[in-house]
């Protein structure tokens, strides 16, 4: 048996540090025992799939030194590797699930959706289809599909029993298949679901290992149930630990830099960053520290993949990356890296028209431009706190300038200049006494220095949002609750009243530097 393993990132956003995290792993398990690597594209949300956002999963697993066998752009045996291009196959597929009966038509309303999911919240219980058209005479079927009545397609989960099955590195597992709903696999648009095309893929693609974070265990016996379904064998399932913030829940964009292309702009090493990955799910054979990709691959053992999350220690990645800087690039060759990483020609073309006229002396060149190279910088509550603006009020303008952002999908500084007039409007505050205060302090921890919105075209959109979180989270941040009641306020844009929700406040630090390694 040929192994053949893959990841399937959906183009929906910036390329996740946890796609690294788990193509790294499927990479090496390939490689190791002689086999495969495919990168598949799973762009069927056809609202958030971009080109670009596909475009940014090539480069950022690139930049990192990862490099697949089989994918959209080099082609392969088991094309397209694109979901969007494959719709025909996932219909043929789910008419052959209706044809043996392990799959039905459903035409349930969006507002009968909506009274089940109220008895559901009346009883305590989560959310659950009832299955009211699991079993309609054929007649009756085909008499709503002749009045034009719309349908989803629904997978026949047993009413009893259990899915029993042996995951490589959790053990048995046992899940009763009452807890299991009939998952909808295709949409009343034609359009497939996940759990349809993932598992149809996997099959046609002769994928041999799926190996995925464990956030997946719970659709796992879906997944068994369709490849029973189909006749087809089952792959061997292998499910990572997590990647976890310092609040033990799933690392988070909401919370922190996950961006790949964050920990390439603040120049970390790619190599480092993969050993850091690799150190975060795994335990090496000689308990190292420090090793490359190549002596990962040589000695892997899945064996050896942990068990519990992964606790996402930036400190840690700092000290391995100082390794890295320190053993692995010759002195002479350092120079030439910190060129490459921000020093070069084109950044500083960029740079100096910002700082040219507020220059007395070429000693203020960093002094203007600083903010630019570092990752920490200094924080303090009197200055992000202008005109007796509270701590939480600020968390709040914020983080709704970086749902702001996000909506426009424009993080530059067209995107930036446009997203605060809008905090200052929806808010009810003043632009430039309030808004723009803030703003700086947050983004650069000066109170004066090169034109704002000029400079958050330098600084980009990754290092620009995990700089709008550090400033969050040195205030205080906002907890689930606040976070609810302000993106209820946000939807509403409700004008001045936004501001009277003010979170109870919190002590921030006393430092006035920026907590270390967030």
């Amino acid at each position: 048996m040929t192994i053949r393993t893959r990841i399937a990132p959906s183009p929906t956003g910036d390329p996740h540090v946890g796609t690294a995290y788990m193509a790294l792993f499927n990479l090496a398990f390939a490689r190791r025992f002689g086999g495969q690597f495919i990168l598949r594209i799973e762009d069927t949300d056809q609202t958030r799939s971009r080109d670009q956002y596909e475009l940014a999963i090539y480069q950022s697993l690139q930049w990192a030194g990862i490099e697949w066998d089989e994918g959209p752009d080099k082609g392969g045996p088991f094309g397209p590797y694109r979901q969007s291009e494959r719709y025909e196959i996932y219909r043929e597929y789910s008419q052959k699930l209706l044809d043996s009966g392990h799959a039905y038509k459903c035409f349930a309303t969006a507002e009968e959706l909506a009274q089940m999911r109220r008895v559901s919240q009346e009883k305590g219980l989560s959310f659950g289809y009832d299955r009211r058209y699991r079993d309609l005479p054929p007649e009756e079927v085909k008499q709503r599909e002749q009045e034009g009545q719309p349908f989803t397609i629904r997978l026949k989960v047993p009413l009893s029993g259990q899915c029993i099955y042996d995951d490589a590195i959790k053990g048995r597992v046992s899940v009763p298949w009452a807890d299991i709903d009939d998952q909808v696999l295709l949409k009343s648009d034609g359009f497939p679901t996940y759990h349809l095309a993932n598992v149809v893929d996997d099959y046609l693609m002769k994928i041999t290992h799926v190996i995925r974070g464990d956030e997946w265990m719970t659709s796992t016996p879906k997944h068994i149930l369709l490849y029973e379904s189909f006749g087809w064998k089952p792959p061997i399932f292998m499910h990572m630990p997590l990647l976890l913030g310092k609040d033990g829940k799933k690392l988070s964009k909401r919370k922190n830099p996950t961006s790949i292309f964050y920990y390439r702009d603040s120049g970390y090493l790619p190599e480092a960053l993969l050993n850091f990955l690799s150190f975060m799910g795994y335990s090496h054979p000689e308990e190292k520290q420090i090793y490359s990709l190549q002596e990962l691959i040589d000695t892997f053992d899945p064996k050896r993949i942990g068990v519990s999350g992964a606790f996402f220690d930036p400190l840690k990645l700092d000290w391995i990356n100082q390794q890295y800087l320190i053993n692995q690039i010759p002195e002479q060759q350092l120079w030439p890296r910190l060129k490459e990483w921000a020093f070069n020609d084109d950044f500083m073309e960029r740079l100096i028209p910002l700082c040219r006229l507020r220059m007395k002396t070429f000693g203020q060149f960093m002094e203007l431009s600083s903010f630019l190279f570092v990752n920490q910088i200094p924080l303090s509550q009197e200055l992000l706190c202008p005109n007796q603006v509270k701590p939480g009020q600020v968390c709040y303008l914020l983080q709704a300038l970086i749902w702001s952002l996000d909506e426009q999908e424009d993080w530059g500084k067209n995107g930036m200049e446009k997203a605060s007039h809008e905090i200052a409007e929806v808010f009810g505050t003043s632009h430039k006494k309030t808004i723009m205060p803030i703003l700086y302090i947050a983004l650069t921890g000066k109170s004066s220095g090169p034109s704002l919105f000029d400079a958050v075209d330098l600084l980009g959109r990754h290092r620009t949002r995990a700089r709008l979180l550090q400033a969050i989270e040195f205030l205080g941040g906002l907890s689930s609750k606040q976070s609810s009641l302000l993106t209820k306020a946000w939807r509403q844009k409700a004008g001045t009243d936004l501001l009277t929700i003010a979170p109870e406040e919190k002590t921030p630090p006393r430092s006035h530097e920026a907590p270390h390694g967030k």
